[in-house]
């Protein structure tokens, strides 16, 4: 999922706006090189007739957006391992060209097939948006950050409010007011505010991220009894839904680190346990984190290193 306050993207290198991805660069070049500048991958064969007309296109759309955005190529035949695995974690690569957007470390926006150049243009100038703002509210953003970070609420909700009354499709200003009545314990209201975002955030990084702490806030509402659930696992370790409800109880403890352990545990035992719920739980969880918090980190290459195992 990028901070809130962020300012404008930075420029990528003229040299380093477009190269090929293989499965041991794709990290580096897509998942943190999204955090600088948002990244598009062209998911491609070298059969497909589409692809053919399609990536000249996205080259000319890329180069002309002079830095605001980098481009990597994947070739599903020679990384079919890549694709594969990236295709269980949710993206829809069954048919190709595939078009995915990243941007903070997350797909964001995509599609599929040949597309006229006007709407590669529509599409870059949605992700050039969603990668940083005109720096003209920075300053208040960040005051607004630190007053919810000191405690006062109702304060930062306020000053998030009257930079939406500036900027409508400010991304990092709506996850801000949302998270402040979030932290008021208004659940239904911070999902309401997500609810009236302009299409051209809605699928932000800063409020997909919002959308994960308001899921874990429900759950946190109905999770069971700590002690009791800590038992059952520990009396029948391969008790799934156990171990599942337990994960949920440490995170609405604030046991962070110690839920993740429990769900990647749960996903060594049994990766397809009732429909993947494991794996969904933790994307939920480093969804609502920020990208480079060490659980993130650590916990993502735990998962993967599972799933290429």
């Amino acid at each position: 999922m990028l901070e809130l306050g962020q300012g404008q993207a930075k420029s990528a290198p003229a040299g380093d706006l477009i190269k090929d991805g293989t499965e041991a660069t794709f990290m580096a070049d897509v998942i943190e090189g999204s955090r600088e500048v948002p990244v598009i991958v062209d998911f491609w064969a070298t059969w497909c007739g589409p692809c053919k007309t399609l990536g000249p296109m996205l080259e000319a759309a890329v180069t002309a957006a002079k830095g605001k955005v980098r481009m990597v190529k994947i070739d599903v035949d020679r990384e079919q391992r890549l694709a594969g695995a990236l295709a269980q974690q949710g993206l829809p690569l069954q048919s190709i060209p595939t078009v995915v957007a990243f941007v903070g470390g997350r797909p964001v926006d995509m599609f599929q097939g040949a597309i006229p150049q006007g709407q590669i243009k529509e599409f870059i100038d949605r992700l050039v948006a969603m990668g940083g703002d005109d720096g003209g509210l920075a300053e208040a953003l960040e005051a607004a950050e630190a007053m919810l970070a000191e405690g006062a609420v109702v304060d930062a909700a306020q000053t998030f409010a009257a930079i939406l009354e500036e900027e409508p499709e400010n991304a990092a200003a709506m996850a801000g007011l949302a998270r402040a009545h979030l932290a008021m314990g208004e659940i239904d209201k911070a999902e309401g505010i997500l609810n009236t975002a302009p299409q051209a955030i809605v699928a932000a990084p800063e409020l997909e991220a919002v959308r994960a702490q308001i899921a874990l806030a429900r759950q946190a509402a109905n999770a069971g009894p700590l002690a009791d659930l800590q038992a059952a696992v520990e009396a029948n370790p391969a008790d799934h839904q156990a171990r599942f409800d337990y994960a949920q109880a440490l995170h609405a403890a604030g046991k962070v680190q110690e839920a993740v352990d429990e769900l990647l545990e749960l996903f060594r035992r049994d990766r397809e346990w009732n429909e993947g719920a494991a794996k969904a739980q933790l994307f939920t969880i480093f969804e609502a984190l920020k990208p480079q918090d060490p659980i993130v980190l650590t916990g993502r290459r735990r998962l993967s290193s599972m799933i290429f195992a």
